[in-house]
């Protein structure tokens, strides 16, 4: 793939590897983060470090596997000092993004935290006022919610990040059974009303 020699912006200058992906490439549910950090780019395996150790305990508990999703992130290399990607290299690597979404074709992306949700709905977007929101786009369902790593910096976070992951996770299933049907759009489920500003 294009991706994987990709020197298209500053950011390969830097890298160790391109870290393109991890789990299943016909996933009902793509998640994408911000960019790969340091074990990342050592491993070139996205979500490997501490925040990808809890995403994964996330998911096992909503009954999700690395069978059942796809994991990636709005940069395919790691930007220098872990800092936030440039608006610009957004750009030039959305073209592997929007790759990796029409090869997977998933009716379900994960948003994970503010740079995933600005990389699809624009600078204006706000992570907290959208976090537990479905939006639709292109035919797919978005839904934003806080990146693991700030359920690091701050737990009180894990609450409303697991509400999401149980409704993400019941529309996958819902998904799932409608196109065993022959009924691709599937119904989704309500949004929980757990009374916080969204």
């Amino acid at each position: 793939m294009q991706a994987l020699s990709c020197t298209r912006c500053p950011l390969h200058e830097t890298r160790t590897q391109v870290v393109f992906g991890r789990g299943n490439p016909a996933a009902s549910i793509v998640l994408v983060g911000e960019g790969p950090g340091r074990d990342e780019d050592r491993e070139g395996r996205p979500f490997v470090g501490a925040a990808g150790q809890l995403l994964d305990k996330i998911l096992a508990a909503v009954g999700l596997g690395e069978e059942d999703v796809f994991i990636t992130n709005t940069v395919l290399c790691r930007p220098p000092g872990n800092r936030v990607p440039l608006p610009a290299e957004l750009d030039t690597c959305r073209v592997h993004l929007e790759a990796i979404l029409r090869a997977i074709d998933p009716p379900i992306v994960v948003l994970l935290g503010a740079t995933a949700l600005k990389a699809f709905f624009g600078p204006k977007a706000g992570i907290t006022a959208m976090r537990g929101q479905r939006l639709e786009r292109d035919g797919r369902a978005f839904y934003p919610t806080f990146h693991p790593a700030a359920l690091l910096r701050d737990p009180s976070r894990k609450r409303p990040v697991w509400r999401d992951f149980q409704r993400i996770a019941a529309d996958g299933r819902l998904i799932q059974v409608a196109a065993a049907q022959g009924d691709a759009t599937g119904s989704p489920s309500p949004a929980p009303d757990d009374g916080e500003s969204r």
